[in-house]
């Protein structure tokens, strides 16, 4: 059976694990817990020297991207998923990998930093993030929100059209990124509301709620850090990302 090496705390994975429970794609569950540094030891390493996850492990052939192991998923199980995830016409497709293009340093990025900057930064930094970042990061991510809406969403149930696709569900688990430390980036937004609830339902509202059971957790991942024995390696990668 195929592997999946996943931690629901990351988008990639929650975007990968959502899309193989919601088409019926069988994986053994591999927990890498991040937080506690798993991703660092001779055990993972021996699967992905990326050290990142996701990874899925497909026999022997090992994959790593969440982007492109949900294309290979799509791919290999053609006759059993349906075409509007990764649609054959030529145009869909194409729209769908502009979003998927798009979305690494934008969406993902902006919502990325302010969960890192508000759950992560006080407790592996030892201080209070400065006023003047955090509006920085804010502002970013709300200029990528205002593009989802605008260019990729527009008045269209779903990015591409009338039905889901990956490039919605990829948007989604980033978005509830930041909204998991607090920030309520949904308020003043009704289009973006009633997409989130179509995407929900879409996925399956009990799915979607699972994968993001631990994510809405996240006041307690500060704590597991603090056992963590790579914490003092984390403090000059957050200074070299937030200097």
């Amino acid at each position: 059976m195929m592997e999946l090496y996943l931690d629901l705390h990351s988008q990639p994975c929650r975007s990968v694990f959502l899309f193989a429970k919601a088409v019926g794609i069988p994986f053994e569950f591999k927990l890498v817990e991040l937080a506690a540094g798993q991703q660092y030891s001779d055990e993972f390493g021996k699967v992905s020297l990326m050290r990142k996850v996701p990874v899925m492990k497909d026999g022997s052939f090992i994959l790593t991207e969440s982007v492109a192991i949900l294309k290979y998923l799509v791919q290999k199980h053609l006759s059993s998923v349906a075409d509007h995830w990764y649609p054959a016409d030529l145009q869909q497709r194409a729209r769908v990998n502009e979003y998927l293009s798009w979305q690494h340093m934008n969406l993902r990025t902006h919502g990325s930093k302010v969960f890192l900057l508000r759950a992560l930064f006080p407790v592996i930094m030892g201080s209070e993030v400065p006023k003047e970042k955090m509006d920085a990061a804010v502002e970013d991510l709300n200029q990528s929100l205002k593009m989802l809406e605008d260019y990729f969403l527009q008045n269209k149930p779903f990015i591409i059209g009338d039905k889901i696709s990956l490039a919605d569900l990829v948007a989604v688990v980033e978005i509830m990124q930041p909204v998991a430390t607090g920030l309520d980036v949904f308020e003043g937004r009704p289009k973006l509301i009633s997409w989130r609830e179509r995407v929900k339902k879409a996925l399956g509202e009990k799915l979607f709620d699972e994968s993001h059971e631990v994510i809405m957790k996240v006041s307690s991942l500060p704590h597991k850090m603090q056992n963590n024995s790579e914490l003092e390696m984390l403090k000059p990668k957050f200074q070299k990302i937030f200097s």
